[in-house]
């Protein structure tokens, strides 16, 4: 099995799109990370929901984990404005990381090893252009048996 027979079509994002833009992608379509691409239309990083959560979660309750206890419900449930008028590119992390990417001859195995080794949930497949994605879903429901 290869990148080519798991692929699926996926929305992406650009590095200026606002960031409440890319939470309301995830949140709409139930995604488990958008896969963010650069002025040509290729992959330049895949971001994964809970860095667009880093962002809004105010640092002190990340920080400890206690005080978000002490924020009553009303404001809690508001917390993802936080995110104001960020870009994806403020979501990304400052160090790159090694992009998830594929060709679409990559087999299941080698998908499975850059999703480990990333922590990706999404590996972009890549020949010449982007053509979607293989994501972890999709993945196991290929390779676990029934």
């Amino acid at each position: 099995m290869r990148a080519s027979d798991l692929l699926v079509p996926y929305p992406t994002v650009t590095l200026a799109t606002p960031a409440i833009e890319a939470a309301r992608m995830l949140a709409d379509a139930d995604l488990p990370g958008l896969v963010v691409v650069d002025d040509h239309g290729a992959p330049f990083a895949i971001l994964p929901g809970t860095q667009v959560l880093r962002l809004a979660v105010p640092i002190y309750c990340q920080d400890d984990p206690n005080l978000t206890r002490l924020i009553d419900e009303a404001a809690a449930d508001v917390f993802i404005r936080e995110l104001g008028d960020r870009t994806v590119r403020e979501l990304l992390p400052p160090q790159p990381h090694e992009l998830p990417v594929v060709s679409p001859t990559a087999t299941a195995l080698e998908i499975a090893a850059l999703m480990a080794r990333t922590r990706s949930p999404l590996v972009a497949v890549v020949d010449g252009a982007y053509e979607g994605v293989v994501t972890l879903h999709g993945l196991l429901d290929r390779v676990v048996p029934a």
